[in-house]
């Protein structure tokens, strides 16, 4: 089902998402914190079945393990797994920047039921606890990670040929803030006080670019994982070698529609832009590291940043000239079949920097995350004698901000009271709860689990499903498919296939799935450990480093 493509096409800015959930349990004590207990909890009750361990290969489920226990969704084609004892969720791969608003907040109803199903298991005087926020204010920060689909050409110019292009999406990511930022109360990792500031991501970043996400954290990250099929250096003519992935982990999790559509959609104009070399040298910054850091810790907007060319601008004011160049370039129709929705995007990018220049709170504190929480915040200042920024109930507002718990999330309150602008409507948001997007190949690794049932089913990734079956001989057969193309399985490509066939088997067929007999293994794995396999008469035996020999199926 690959699609043709050239080297200077561009691609249709698809995008993803995997964010990390702060989570914890109120009542229970631990020396490292409680976040190991909640995110299994949580992740138990996630209802699909365990397909990995780490990465696609096997079925490691080992408890020390980073990455652990991806569980893909027949549902929706998205997947949950544990980040460093984070629940973490990732949004099945959608074109639109207005159905990544309702995929993100379906993902964020099926963690809720989780909560409800894990909550109701744990002892009386116990209670998890999930955040959709990135800080958990004692100086650890976790991540919203964005994914975005360019061209291999685009991906080389960012990072191996044309600095200026770097500097570029470093300048209008730095200064997208001020719609992007989700609020939050004081500073950390060692920056200036400060009583509210825009992001919650800012403080923590210390360097330009770089492929590390955990320390040192960079504006643009440059991890090279395209996750089209085979890596870099494949055959010219292998479509996969063509495409890559831009992982963006500079964002906020935000919960406003407009704040979210705004995140995913100017950076789909943008990238867009940069895919056809359209961009504005001038507009680079002296020092975006230092820009995000006072910008951020500015809500009143005024703080101003110095350019490579000497000019110092306001983050809004950055951010309309970004703005112009889109207007120029979209008069070229140079987003058409690129961005879906451009024209609304555009739009709704002019009104909220028109409404952040004339300081318009009221118009943007239903629309943009950090404007809400700072109009709920300093209300309870200004009324509540003797509260200040610095108190610790402010802080707890703060998190209860993003509380995934509807009875206690200050966002929820205001979005059932139709305070918080809607530009994704309840159907929508239901459907991406059951339903995979049509669009992306997220429908046919959707469609394929729910055929294949969790036995059959051996390993997953974004870009291939392997499936497991009895075959003549002593060892099973195995078949891959590879969804190398992010844009050649969707429903329309693939659906006859389905309706047609008797079996999983004549589907892979037809998808020209490959097959080959599985070999015996050559190392057995035991608690996140590998250890090597040894014959023993009629039965194999798997030797652990004691020296000792057990039996093996």
């Amino acid at each position: 089902m690959p699609r043709e493509l050239r080297s200077d096409d561009p691609v249709p800015k698809l995008l993803g998402a995997d964010i990390e959930l702060g989570n914890f349990i109120l009542g229970l004590e631990r020396p490292g914190g409680t976040g190991y207990e909640a995110s299994r909890a949580l992740l138990h009750e996630i209802d699909a079945p365990y397909v990995n361990g780490r990465g696609f290969g096997g079925s490691r489920c080992g408890y020390d393990l980073q990455d652990w226990g991806r569980k893909y969704l027949s549902s929706n084609g998205g997947c949950f797994y544990i980040d460093l004892d984070h629940l973490e969720c990732c949004v099945p791969e959608v074109l639109s920047a207005y159905d990544h608003v309702a995929a993100w907040h379906a993902m964020l109803r099926i963690a809720r039921e989780a909560l409800v199903a894990a909550n109701a298991k744990l002892p009386e005087g116990q209670t998890i606890h999930v955040l959709v926020n990135n800080s958990d204010g004692l100086g650890n920060a976790y991540g919203s990670h964005l994914n975005f689909l360019v061209t291999r050409r685009a991906w080389d110019n960012l990072f191996e040929r044309k600095l200026h292009h770097l500097l570029y999406l470093t300048a209008f990511q730095a200064s997208s803030i001020v719609y992007t930022g989700q609020g939050k109360v004081g500073a950390e990792n060692g920056r200036p006080r400060a009583a509210f500031q825009l992001s919650q991501r800012a403080d923590f970043f210390e360097t330009l670019v770089g492929e590390q996400t955990t320390f040192r954290r960079p504006i643009v990250n440059a991890r090279d994982e395209a996750l089209c099929g085979p890596r870099r250096g494949a055959a010219e003519d292998d479509p996969s070698s063509r495409l890559a992935r831009l992982h963006s982990i500079f964002f906020d999790s935000t919960l406003c529609h407009g704040s979210t559509v705004l995140k995913v959609g100017t950076m789909q104009l943008l990238l867009a832009m940069l895919e056809a070399e359209r961009i504005a040298p001038h507009l680079i910054l002296d020092d975006p590291v230092a820009a995000v850091v006072a910008w951020s810790h500015d809500p009143t907007l005024m703080a101003r940043a110095r350019l490579a060319s000497g000019k110092e601008l306001t983050a809004v004011e950055l951010q309309l000239c970004f703005l112009e160049e889109a207007q120029r370039f979209a008069a070229t129709g140079g987003f058409d079949d690129v961005v879906p929705r451009a024209a609304e995007i555009l739009a709704l990018w002019a009104d909220t920097l028109e409404k952040l220049r004339v300081q318009d709170v009221t118009g943007l504190a239903c629309r943009l995350d950090w404007m809400l929480k700072f109009r709920i915040l300093q209300r309870m200042v200004q009324q509540r004698p003797g509260l200040t920024w610095a108190s610790p109930e402010i802080k707890h507002l703060d998190h209860l901000y993003g509380s995934l718990d509807p009875s206690q999330g200050l966002y929820w309150a205001y979005e059932r009271l139709g305070v918080a602008e809607q530009l994704v409507g309840e159907p929508e948001i239901a459907r991406f709860v059951q339903e995979p997007p049509d669009d992306t190949r997220a429908w046919t690794r959707a469609m394929l689990l729910r055929i294949a049932g969790a036995g059959a089913v051996q390993g997953v990734n974004w870009d291939l499903i392997r499936f497991r079956k009895a075959g003549r001989g002593s060892w099973p057969v195995v078949r891959t498919l590879r969804l190398d193309d992010p844009l050649g399985f969707t429903r329309a490509a693939v659906a006859d296939v389905i309706e047609r066939a008797a079996t999983l088997d004549d589907i892979l067929d037809e998808l020209q799935a490959p097959s080959e007999t599985e070999s015996a293994p050559t190392f057995y794995e035991w608690q996140g450990a590998r250890y090597p396999m040894v014959a023993s008469g009629a039965t194999r035996t798997h030797r652990r480093s004691n020296g000792r020999a057990d039996d093996h199926d």
